[in-house]
């Protein structure tokens, strides 16, 4: 089977006889700028680099260094593209939108599960895994990951408030306000272009959740087929604000695993979790150096998961937490 990579970015993806490029690149999760799929709205133009592939609408051979719709191209060898438009992981650049509140309920007894409509949604590019700012007049920007998958249609946020909580309160209320909010993204690059070829540990902890849900959706989306495990850990039953969602995954998609830790002790010591949260990451017993994983919680945990997942073997190159950027070891 042919394999066909993307320059500048690095992707590739393996090309099925008989299927058009496009239709591989989307199966293997990475998003080419495509409307109409016939040719006719050339947005998944390309330039063909190097091997032989055929033109299916008048079946003539296209040479090297010649455009073409990926739509309409089969690869005949191994091939190399340019498609500027396909980006690598982290590498959108941020931009401002409107959005309009579409959604905001309280789906436990902290977290709100709030929906937005952005202007252009087709044009609003992210990977599985980023996270974008709410930006409100006189206050620094408030980062939540986004917990929808780059194809749905409106941006789900999950956000933890409470009475408390002032910055995050403040943002509830701008958003049940009814008018529209300032935001910005794509941020982070923890995240993924394309569905990577060896099975993926999540591990989350608390609203880190919402990242998890992205990536889960987007890999679901794509035909995912290696082992998935996801460890959510939080400090009391009713912080597992969408167990139902994840307990529904596990049943009903193979590669599936949902691995709940809760602790419900008396005091509730944050500390504590993280190591019961590592602890039971730790005793699946994986090949590490065979799996790539991801993790969103705080500094403490990633970190703590960090260093026992590297002594026991894990590459530090499939190691990603979005706490490696913003929070990173002094």
């Amino acid at each position: 089977m042919p394999s066909v990579r993307l320059q500048p970015s690095g992707l590739a993806c393996q090309a099925a006889p008989g299927r058009d490029l496009l239709s591989a690149a989307v199966t293997s999760g990475i998003r080419v700028p495509a409307a109409c799929r016939n040719g006719v709205c050339e947005l998944c133009e390309a330039r063909l680099v190097s091997g032989q592939a055929m033109n299916t609408r008048n079946q003539q051979p296209i040479t090297v260094g010649e455009r073409l719709m990926m739509c309409r191209t089969q690869a005949l060898t191994d091939l190399e593209l340019e498609i500027p438009a396909v980006m690598a992981s982290g590498n959108y650049q941020p931009r401002k939108f409107q959005a309009k509140v579409v959604d905001v309920r309280s789906i436990s007894h902290d977290v709100y599960r709030v929906e937005l409509q952005l202007p252009g949604r087709r044009d609003v590019a992210f990977h599985a895994g980023q996270y974008l700012s709410v930006n409100l007049p006189d206050a620094d920007p408030c980062y939540f990951s986004i917990a929808s998958r780059p194809s749905a249609t409106n941006i789900e946020l999950h956000i933890q408030a409470s009475p408390d909580w002032v910055s995050a309160q403040k943002v509830i209320d701008a958003l049940t306000s009814g008018q529209d909010v300032s935001v910005e993204l794509p941020h982070g690059k923890a995240c993924l272009a394309a569905a990577p070829a060896k099975p993926m540990v999540l591990v989350a902890a608390g609203t880190g959740f919402a990242q998890m849900k992205s990536l889960v959706e987007y890999l679901q989306e794509t035909g995912f087929s290696q082992p998935i495990k996801l460890f959510w850990g939080v400090r009391k039953h009713e912080d597992m604000y969408l167990r139902s969602l994840a307990q529904q995954w596990h049943d009903d998609w193979a590669p599936f695993t949902f691995l709940p830790v809760v602790g419900d002790d008396e005091d509730n010591d944050w500390g504590g979790h993280h190591d019961q949260l590592v602890r039971a990451v730790l005793a699946t017993g994986f090949d590490w150096s065979a799996v790539e994983v991801h993790a969103s919680g705080s500094p403490t945990m990633v970190y703590t998961l960090m260093d026992a997942l590297l002594e026991a073997g894990l590459p530090t190159q499939a190691f990603f937490s979005d706490v490696l950027e913003y929070a990173p070891r002094g």
